[in-house]
C-alpha cells in the first residue's frame, strides 16, 4: 500500500506542473461576438455583436430571446471594423443600474461613448442613452473599442489611431491640438490614446468629470489623456484582484504586442510607443522622444515567426477551477486557431492547434474569473483538458457530475467492489474519507468545499486505488 500512496503523491505533483488548454463550447447562435462583459457579483454575461445587440447568456449556457439592448438602428456596420463594440458595467451597477458602451455612430463612422440603464426589468435595459463623448474618425478602421472600469473607479477608453496605414498623420503620439488635422477636428487629439475619465462627476459643458491626476489635467483639450503611442488596442482588460493593466496592441506588418502596466498606475503620461516603434523595433522614429522615455512591451511575437497577423488582448487568469492556467494571462490572434499565454516574465506558449475553422474575436471573464472565448457565432469556455482522461474510467469506474457543486455521484463496475473513497487537494491533503457501501453506486457530498480542482481515489475490497479528478464549481 505505501507504494500506491507514494504513486499517488507523484500524480499530485504532475498534476500542478501540467496543463493542455483546450476549449468546450459554451454557447451558440450569436453573430459576431465582439465584446463580453460581466457586471459586478453578477453570474450572467454579456455578448456585444458587432452590429448592435447586447445578448445576455446564463450561466447554465442558456442565452435569452430577449436582447439586453439593440442598438441596430444606431451603429454602422460598414467596414468590417465598426460596430457596436465595448460594453463596461458601472462598479456600482447594483445600485445605480448604469452601463456604458462604445460604438461606431451611423451616420458618420464617429465614435460614441455613452451611457444606458437598465430598466425596471433586470434583463431588459432603457432605450435611451446620454452621449459622453463624441471622437472624430478618419478612416473606418483602428477604432479600438474596449472600454474598462479601473480598480480606480474611473472609465478607461481605448482609442486606436485613426486607421489607414502607419499612422501617416502622426495621431498616436501628438499631443498638440495645433496640428494639422486635429485643429479642424480637435477630438482627434484622443487617436492613439488611452483616456480615462470620471463618469461620477461632470466637468462644465461636458457629461464627465476629469480625474484629478490625469496627467494633463490642467490643459484643455486633452484633460482626458492618460497614455498614448496606441496602435490598435483590440481588447485591454484589468486583473480583477490587483488592478494591474493588460493591453493586446495590434500591430502594422510584423509585431503584435502586449504591454502590461502593473497596478499602481502610473499618472505621468506614459508613451507606449508607436508610430516610432512597432512593439521593439524602430518603426517610423522621425520626430520621436527618446526610446528610454518610452513604455516598451511586455512581450511581442511576429507574423512570421507564427503566422499570426491581429492580437486579440485577452485576460490573466483569477480563477480558482483550473490551477495550473495561475499566473498567466491569456490571448489568441485572429490568424492563428489556437490560445496564448504569456508569464509575468514575458514567456510565451501556446496551445495546440484547435479544430474546426475559429477566427478568435474577444474573450471574456465571469465573476469567478474562469475564461471564455468567442468566435464568429460561438462562445466557448477555456478549460484544462488534463481534466477530461483519466484511468479511473478505463477500469469502468464514472463519476458525475463533473464540474459538481452539491453532491457527486461514482458508479463502479459490475466487477469490482468500492470499500473506501477519499478525496484530496491537488497538493495531496486528504480532506474527505468514507466508507463505501456495497453497492453500484456512491456519492460525496462536496457543497462545503472551495471551486477548484480535486482528486478522487476509490480503494477496492482487494486494495487496489483507481484515481480521478474532480471540479468543484
Amino acid at each position: 500500500m505505501k507504494k500506491i500512496l507514494l504513486l499517488g503523491v507523484c500524480f499530485f505533483t504532475a498534476l500542478g506542473f501540467s496543463q493542455t488548454i483546450a476549449i468546450q463550447t459554451f454557447a451558440t447562435g450569436f453573430s459576431s461576438p465582439v465584446a463580453i462583459s460581466k457586471a459586478p457579483n453578477d453570474s450572467r454575461l454579456f455578448v456585444v455583436q458587432q452590429r448592435g445587440l447586447i445578448r445576455i447568456l446564463n450561466s447554465d449556457g442558456t442565452v435569452n430571446a430577449t436582447p439586453f439592448l439593440n442598438l441596430t438602428g444606431t451603429v454602422s456596420t460598414s467596414g468590417s471594423e465598426r460596430g457596436l463594440l465595448g460594453l463596461a458595467f458601472h462598479p456600482n451597477y447594483a445600485t445605480n443600474g448604469f452601463f456604458y458602451v462604445n460604438y461606431t455612430r451611423a451616420s458618420d463612422g464617429f465614435t460614441i461613448i455613452a451611457r444606458y440603464s437598465v430598466s425596471a426589468d433586470p434583463q431588459v435595459a432603457n432605450t435611451t442613452g446620454t452621449t459622453l463623448m463624441v471622437i472624430n474618425q478618419p478612416a473606418s478602421n483602428h477604432n479600438g473599442g474596449s472600454i474598462q472600469f479601473g480598480s480606480d473607479g474611473y472609465l478607461y477608453i481605448g482609442m486606436g489611431d485613426g486607421g489607414g496605414a502607419n499612422d501617416t498623420s502622426g495621431y498616436a503620439q501628438n499631443l498638440d491640438l495645433a496640428q494639422t488635422n486635429v485643429a479642424a477636428n480637435p477630438s482627434r487629439i484622443y487617436l492613439g490614446k488611452m483616456l480615462r475619465i470620471d463618469v461620477n462627476t461632470t466637468a462644465p459643458g461636458l457629461n464627465y468629470g476629469f480625474p484629478p491626476t490625469n496627467p494633463f489635467v490642467s490643459q484643455p483639450g486633452k484633460e482626458e489623456i492618460w497614455a498614448r503611442g496606441l496602435r490598435n488596442p483590440w481588447k485591454f482588460t484589468f486583473n480583477r484582484l490587483n488592478g494591474d493593466l493588460w493591453i493586446g496592441d495590434v500591430g502594422q506588418n510584423e509585431v503584435e504586442e502586449i504591454n502590461k502596466i502593473s497596478s499602481p498606475l502610473p499618472n505621468t503620461g506614459l508613451n507606449l510607443g508607436w508610430r516610432c516603434y512597432e512593439g521593439t523595433a524602430a518603426f517610423n522614429t522621425a520626430g520621436c522622444d527618446a526610446i528610454g522615455t518610452m513604455t516598451m512591451p511586455l512581450t511581442q511575437y511576429t507574423h512570421s515567426g507564427t503566422g499570426g497577423c491581429s492580437i486579440t488582448g485577452g485576460y490573466f487568469y483569477t480563477g480558482s477551477m483550473y490551477p495550473n492556467f495561475q499566473n498567466k494571462y491569456f490571448f489568441a490572434d485572429y490568424c492563428l486557431n489556437r490560445i496564448g499565454y504569456s508569464t509575468n516574465a514575458g514567456a510565451i506558449t501556446y496551445s495546440p492547434t484547435f479544430s474546426g475553422s475559429n477566427f478568435f474575436t474577444t474573450f471574456g471573464e465571469d465573476m469567478n474569473g474562469e475564461l471564455y472565448i468567442a468566435s464568429a457565432t460561438t462562445v466557448f469556455k477555456i478549460i484544462d483538458s488534463t481534466l477530461s482522461t483519466s484511468e479511473f474510467e478505463k477500469s469502468g469506474f464514472s463519476i458525475y457530475p463533473n464540474p459538481a457543486n452539491e453532491i457527486v455521484f461514482i458508479k463502479s463496475p459490475t466487477n469490482i467492489i468500492a470499500s473506501k473513497i477519499e478525496l484530496f487537494d491537488v497538493t495531496g491533503k486528504l480532506l474527505l474519507a468514507k466508507n463505501a457501501e456495497a453497492t453500484e453506486e456512491n456519492s460525496i457530498l462536496v457543497a462545503d468545499f472551495a471551486k477548484g480542482i480535486y482528486v478522487v481515489t476509490v480503494e477496492s475490497t482487494t486494495g487496489y486505488r483507481y484515481t480521478t479528478k474532480l471540479v468543484v464549481e
